[in-house]
């Protein structure tokens, strides 16, 4: 038991310290994800052969929420990591459990590093606020051809009690850089209102 809670806690430094590369993290949840596979394994060898106790845990586990906020894609992939290797380590399968952490590590490092999934950085979110004079429909379409590859309309709302519509386009650049004169445009064609112009928003739902 000594030999695989050392093994569950060892890996699980090793689990938190990939998760620490290249992304933000808390204290306290980088503390947890290294405590997890212990805690794991514990459980595992206290019902291995005993269903009730199983069952009965399972049950348990299920009235605990993990986190009181939603997580992220990658927090919910480590966690799910750490409980693997608990579960190894529980069965007692530490040669397996230690190659399970260098095989699906590495390739985590790999992917992270690597340009695999990353956003195409000339798309960008567009938000112009026009009074309820103008027609929205087509405004900017010869600004956006001269300017982007590709615009669309995403949302429209209005704002300040329904005097001012604000236009909010998924555009694509021709280059990565934002083009002053393209908002110098937009600028003199809104009346010299709002205009934001940015990445896309990274607080949208992952999963």
């Amino acid at each position: 038991m000594l030999a695989c809670t050392a093994t569950s806690l060892l890996l699980g430094v090793c689990i938190s310290a990939i998760f620490m590369h290249r992304s933000t993290y808390t204290k306290s949840f980088v503390v947890t994800l290294a405590l997890l596979p212990a805690m794991v394994q514990i459980v595992i060898m206290l019902v291995n052969g005993n269903l009730g106790a199983g069952v009965a845990v399972a049950g348990a586990f299920s009235l605990v929420r993990f986190r009181s906020v939603p997580g992220s894609a990658r927090e919910i992939g480590s966690i799910f990591f750490a409980m693997a290797i608990g579960l190894a380590t529980g069965m007692g399968y530490l040669a397996y459990a230690t190659l399970f952490l260098v095989v699906v590590g590495s390739a985590m490092l790999a992917l992270s590093a690597s340009r695999f999934g990353a956003p195409d950085h000339t798309q960008r979110e567009l938000k112009v606020t026009i009074p309820e004079s103008l027609d929205y429909d087509g405004i900017f379409d010869d600004l956006f051809e001269r300017y982007t590859r590709r615009a669309e309309l995403i949302r429209v709302k209005t704002t300040n009690m329904g005097s001012l519509y604000e236009l909010v386009y998924l555009v694509e650049l021709k280059g990565e850089s934002i083009n002053k004169e393209f908002l110098d445009e937009l600028r003199c064609r809104n009346g010299n209102l709002n205009i934001v112009c940015g990445r896309l928003s990274s607080e949208r739902d992952e999963l």
